[in-house]
């Protein structure tokens, strides 16, 4: 097993949202983050300070807990098939452009498509806006050794950490994937569809997890770009060129649908 997936099984936690009381803190994170963070959506909407919305109820949610402090810092969500309202499009359809020649979503089995929704990571974790300030690798690769003391802001965090954790740490971003594929696996999963800053992408990119374009960048809570991914060919492509990475999403291929030569 490599550092990288050693570090993420000591530092972090994947906990499915199945209770009433887990869903409440997937809210309240989410209205941190877009409402107060971010200022994406009008916090006046929200009194209740919980961010939810009509896909929720047919969604499986996941939350992120750094184990060292117990605390929750993110959490994310996969939008399924509604049988109740077979005929209600994913929110990616409703609110993007996409281009049916790059990829007919309409010719896939719908119960097998899964919308990656509302990734979300709280502020004095989230180092994506300082990676996403370049747009090559070698960028990403030199703010993330510029940024490497500042990983986590938790002090016993700091404290805990050898300068090689650090390196060796897997972005949160790969981790909230592997959350991803973890209910992909359980539902049955075998298409990703997701509307997500183009940056990002890139950033996922560094670890085999590009996703396709398949449609032009939107003004949806600022850039966004419609984007497709066969889970299968994905995870076969990351376990010959990023294993590291494949180990942290599958956890060590507990989680591959697929059996990978």
């Amino acid at each position: 097993m490599s550092d990288m997936y050693n570090n993420f099984q000591k530092f972090f936690e994947i906990v499915e949202a199945d209770t009433s009381e887990l869903l409440e803190i997937v809210y309240r994170i989410r209205y941190q983050v877009f409402c107060v963070e971010h200022d994406f959506l009008d916090a006046s909407q929200y009194p209740d300070k919980k961010e939810k919305d009509n896909c929720d109820d047919h969604s499986s949610h996941v939350l992120l807990r750094f184990r060292s402090s117990g605390d929750f810092i993110g959490s994310v969500r996969l939008i399924l098939f509604n049988p109740l309202q077979p005929e209600k499009l994913f929110p990616v359809e409703m609110y993007t452009q996409l281009d049916l020649t790059l990829c007919n979503i309409n010719a896939l089995p719908r119960q097998q498509i899964a919308e990656i929704s509302r990734s979300v990571i709280v502020k004095q974790f989230d180092r994506r806006r300082g990676d996403r300030r370049g747009s090559r690798a070698e960028d990403a690769a030199q703010e993330n050794r510029r940024s490497s003391d500042r990983r986590f802001t938790d002090n016993n965090a700091g404290r805990e950490r050898r300068s090689s954790d650090r390196r060796s740490t897997p972005h949160l971003s790969l981790i909230l994937m592997a959350a991803v594929l973890r209910m992909s696996v359980k539902h049955n999963i075998k298409h990703w569809i997701s509307a997500k800053d183009p940056a990002l992408n890139r950033l996922l990119g560094y670890n085999g997890l590009s996703f396709s374009p398949i449609g032009p960048p939107v003004n949806y809570h600022g850039i966004r770009r419609p984007y497709y991914a066969n889970v299968e060919e994905m995870l076969n492509r990351m376990y010959k060129e990023h294993h590291d990475a494949w180990e942290v999403l599958t956890d060590c291929g507990k989680y591959s649908p697929i059996q990978s030569n």
